[in-house]
This record gives structure tokens, C-alpha cells and sequence, in this order.
């Protein structure tokens, strides 16, 4: 292809729609199709990006391969394309901000009023096509974050409206999803606030060419004729987005509807083979037919909100399914666990994971945790502060090291098990300042970890400040707690395990981030395959 196409999918009516699935639904099939396609989130709040947002604000920070903390709809696209996502991929309105701010202090703007109206519109739309004009897709489809009519998403829905028209004729295309929603008391589904929300983005210069309609009942062809009549579109481009029992269904469902047949006839490109969803498709009916089930314990701090932990969850589905194994999550909240009901809690289970985290609170509960896992030989599996906790946890338990702790929960603890990076002491900007992104590690053989992986380098993706403290490492290993992986850069150590365990092990680093259909990650198959074990038993 000569010339790279555009995709724009904006929100109506409601927020929490599904605009990320449906984004990357479309890009798997039309990846299936053989066209080379990537997805990227423009997200319309001031934060510079996600990485310093509260979890319960905005859910759990994805990280990518290069560092780049962003939003966990690049999660989705990664776990759907399974190709890697990048900085490029997640843009707020803060970043937009401070680059054109940054810019007129180096007097780019050679002294013109900096303005909404082209400056920042302009820096949208180059961002928004830097991607295509790199030449390693045929197909950018960009999600513009928030709900049409926002304050704060007028600059990008202007920009979309601009980049259309300098596109040409079928280059550029948008998608509203909205909402159609059945009032039980009527008995019946209302278009009007679909009706309104297209009338919204048509008085900001936007004609949508396929509308995505969110609903929980089937649509009628009458229904669908309505909405195209009085929203402007064709009535093949009415698609309908039914309640899913689980997203990774949506692909399908929008096969059905041919919302990626009809995207293609808009851009003028050819449809080529049908799409290729045979190993989608035995994953789904593996997900769909277990043979086995698993209660995993998932203690965290966060776990009134499941977007917090978003990619664990997804992790535990790849991994279920490639066990065929229906998994159920059992989030259990760490400050509600101490030793006198620890038992209680967790006994029942088949296996614990300690969820990844920052601060202080709810700290003494993982602990309690790693201990009772430990002691009573249930498969245990630690992330990143999950990871940090099991070494806290050895250290007070097997080597007497009572008031063993990491710095960040106390500074001044005699036995600094885990403590601060040297080059992370001198920071004082949060943003972006983590160890962050992927980095090597290297497996020692004849490992629990080297048994999982296969290989000996592996690279995965971190997101943290505090380390395992290496001053501790003879006392740990000949103790028992093994360092199975290493970062060959720093030694600093990455994987810690048990040897006289049925599965226990740590890892610094977050291995969810990973996970995708198409490659469920070993760590959480080989986990929820002791979990299946550990149930039989």
C-alpha cells in the first residue's frame, strides 16, 4: 500500500462503552485480513501520562517495552494483535500541551500568538500520524479517549475533523460508538440518544460513516433503519454491539455484523481472504469449555476496583484457557488479613498471587500471606512488590531478621532487605522516573524459572523504584530463598524461588504486561497448572 489509512473511533452518550475493545476487534480482523494495522488511545486529561494517576482514578498504568507508562487500553491492544506497542501509541492532552509549551520557549512559534487553533491542533495531528508515516502499517485506527461533546475533547475531535479533510476521499474514516439504551418501563429500545450524540459531532464538523451501537438487546431492522435515516449513515454501517459474555468474543461478533467489511469498502480497499481467527477461536472455545477449575487468591490493596489489576486478570484467562482451566479470581483485600484469620482466607485456596503496589498500606497482610502460602505448601506467585514481599517475609521468618523491611515502607529498618535504587535517590520528579520498560534477565539452569522459560535471557517489563538488596543475597540463597534470575546490566536479582515447594516464586519485574491470546505467559500457565495440581490433591 502506498498510503497509510486512518481509522478515527469516538464515543457518545456514555463513557466505559468498550471503545478499546471494539478498536481492537476491528484491527484483529483486519489484521486477519493481512493488512499490517497498529492502534492508538488519545486520552483528553492534562496528566503529562498515567504513570502518576491514582489506580482507583484511571486503573492500573501499562507499561511498554520502551518504557512508556500509558493506558490499559494499550493492554487490549497488545493482547489482541499481539504486537508490541510503543510511546507513540498512548497520547494525552498534557504531552500535547508541554511539547507546544516547550516549543514556544525555544521560539519555533517565532513570536506568533500560540493558539488552540493551529498549534495545538497541528501538534494532535502529527502525532496522530506519526505512526503511518513510519511505513510499518496499512491501517492506523486511533481511539480519541472521553465522550464527544466534552470541553476537553473539542481540540481532538477538531483535529480529527481537519485530518480528514486533508486526507482525501477514503483515507480517513470515523467510527462513533454510542449507546442505545432499553427502558424496562417502556419496553423498548430509544434511539434518541444516539440521535443526539451524532447531531453533537456533526456540529463539530464530523459526518460518522459507522455507527457502533452498544446495546443489551437485539437491534430490529426497523431500529436499524431509523438510526441510519436520522443519523446520516448507510444501513450497512448500523453495526450492533450486543453484551458479550466475555471481550474476546467481540472479534466474532463484529465479524458477523461486518464492521470490518464495511470499513474496508469505505477506505476503497480490498477485502482480501477472510479473516484468519482459527487459533482465536480455539482459544475462545477452550475458554468456554473447561475441564478443570482453580480459586486463586489475588491479595492486593487495590481490589475494590478491577481495572486496577486488569492485565492480571487477563493473564489468568490466557492462562486458564491454555490449561483448560476456568480460573476464578478471588480478590482479597491485603489489609483486611492478619494471622488470626489468615487460615480462614486463604486456606480454601488452590493458589496465592501478591499483586504489584506502592506504598505502605496493607503491607503487613502480604506478608501474612507469603508466610501462610510458604508454611502450608499452596503455589505462590509474586509480582513486583508481591516479589519484594516474600523476601521481607524470609528475612523475618527463616533468618530472625525481625524487623526485616524495605525502605519505602520504613527508612529506617536495621535490615534493608529491599531498598532504593542508588540512581532513584536523587529523584524528586515522580513522572516517568521508575526503572521502567524492558530489561534482560538471566535464568540460572536447572531452575524453577529456567523450567518455565526454556531459555536462559529472557526480557521483560518493569515498572518500580525499589530493589531486592544484593548485601543479603549469600544469607537468603544458603537459607534456601534461591535468586534464579539476574539482570546481567546491573545484578541486581530479578527472580527469586523455593526449591522444596510445590511452585514458589518472585519476580521484580511484570510479567502480565506480557500475556497476550496468541502467547499466554509461562509464568501464569505453569502457576495455574500447580494451582490444578494442588486441587486434585
Amino acid at each position: 500500500m502506498n498510503q497509510t489509512k486512518y481509522i478515527f473511533v469516538t464515543g457518545g452518550v456514555t463513557s466505559s462503552l468498550g471503545k478499546g475493545i471494539i478498536a481492537a476487534s476491528l484491527a484483529k480482523l483486519l489484521q486477519g485480513r493481512g493488512y499490517r494495522t497498529t492502534i492508538q488511545k488519545f486520552d483528553p486529561y492534562i496528566n503529562v501520562d498515567p504513570g502518576t494517576l491514582n489506580p482507583y482514578e484511571h486503573g492500573e498504568c501499562y507499561v511498554t517495552d520502551d518504557g512508556a507508562e500509558t493506558d490499559l487500553d494499550l493492554g487490549h491492544y497488545e493482547r489482541f494483535l499481539n504486537v508490541p506497542t510503543s510511546q507513540a501509541n498512548n497520547v494525552t492532552t498534557g504531552r500535547v500541551y508541554l511539547s507546544v509549551i516547550e516549543k514556544e520557549r525555544r521560539g519555533e512559534f517565532l513570536g506568533k500568538t500560540v493558539q488552540v487553533v493551529p498549534h495545538i491542533t497541528n501538534e494532535i495531528k502529527d502525532r496522530m500520524q506519526l505512526l503511518g508515516k513510519s511505513g510499518d502499517y496499512d491501517i492506523v485506527i486511533t481511539e480519541i479517549g472521553g465522550t464527544v461533546g466534552d470541553i476537553e475533547s473539542l481540540p481532538y475531535i477538531e483535529s480529527v475533523r481537519q485530518l480528514v479533510w486533508e486526507l482525501g476521499e477514503n483515507n480517513g474514516i470515523v467510527i462513533h460508538l454510542t449507546l442505545v439504551p432499553y427502558l424496562a418501563a417502556a419496553g423498548e429500545l430509544k434511539t434518541k440518544p444516539t440521535q443526539h450524540s451524532v447531531k453533537t459531532l456533526m456540529e463539530s464538523g464530523i459526518k460518522a460513516d459507522i455507527l457502533v451501537c452498544r446495546t443489551e438487546h437485539e437491534l430490529s431492522d426497523e431500529l436499524r433503519n431509523k438510526l441510519a435515516l436520522f443519523c446520516n449513515v448507510k444501513r450497512e454501517a448500523v453495526i450492533q454491539s450486543i453484551d458479550a459474555s466475555t471481550i474476546y468474543e467481540v472479534p466474532n461478533l463484529m465479524l458477523e455484523e461486518g464492521l470490518d467489511v464495511v470499513a474496508l469498502k469505505k477506505l476503497d480497499l480490498p477485502k482480501k481472504a477472510a479473516p484468519d481467527l482459527k487459533n482465536w477461536n480455539t482459544f475462545l472455545r477452550r475458554l468456554k469449555n473447561p475441564k478443570h477449575t482453580v480459586n486463586i487468591g489475588l491479595i492486593g490493596k487495590y481490589v475494590e476496583m478491577q481495572d486496577c489489576y486488569k492485565s492480571i486478570l487477563e493473564a489468568f484467562i490466557h492462562a486458564g484457557a491454555s490449561n483448560e482451566t476456568k480460573v476464578n479470581v478471588i480478590s482479597i483485600h491485603s489489609e483486611h488479613i492478619n494471622s488470626d484469620n489468615v487460615e480462614e482466607k486463604l486456606g480454601p485456596l488452590d493458589g496465592v498471587l501478591v499483586a504489584p503496589g506502592f506504598g505502605e498500606r496493607g503491607i503487613e497482610g502480604k506478608i501474612e500471606a507469603v508466610r501462610f502460602a510458604r508454611e502450608n505448601n499452596i503455589p505462590f506467585f509474586g509480582i513486583c512488590l508481591g516479589m519484594q514481599m516474600s523476601v521481607i517475609e524470609y528475612s523475618r521468618n527463616i533468618l530472625g531478621y525481625a524487623d526485616a523491611n524495605s525502605t519505602e515502607m520504613n527508612e529506617k529498618t536495621k535490615h534493608p532487605v529491599v531498598n532504593l535504587m542508588e540512581e532513584q535517590k536523587t529523584v524528586t520528579d515522580k513522572g516517568g522516573t521508575m526503572r521502567l520498560g524492558a530489561w534482560k534477565c538471566d535464568i540460572k539452569p536447572n531452575t524453577l524459572a529456567h523450567k518455565i522459560y526454556g531459555q536462559t535471557t529472557i526480557s521483560e517489563r518493569h515498572r518500580h523504584r525499589y530493589e531486592y538488596n544484593n548485601k543479603y543475597a549469600d544469607e537468603l540463597q544458603k537459607a534456601g530463598l534461591k535468586a534464579s534470575g539476574v539482570n546481567p546490566d546491573t545484578g541486581l536479582v530479578e527472580i527469586v524461588e523455593l526449591e522444596n515447594h510445590p511452585f514458589f516464586i518472585g519476580v521484580q519485574y511484570h510479567p502480565e504486561y506480557k500475556s497476550t491470546v496468541a502467547n499466554p505467559h509461562p509464568i501464569f500457565v505453569n502457576f495455574v497448572a500447580a494451582a490444578v495440581n494442588a486441587h486434585k490433591k
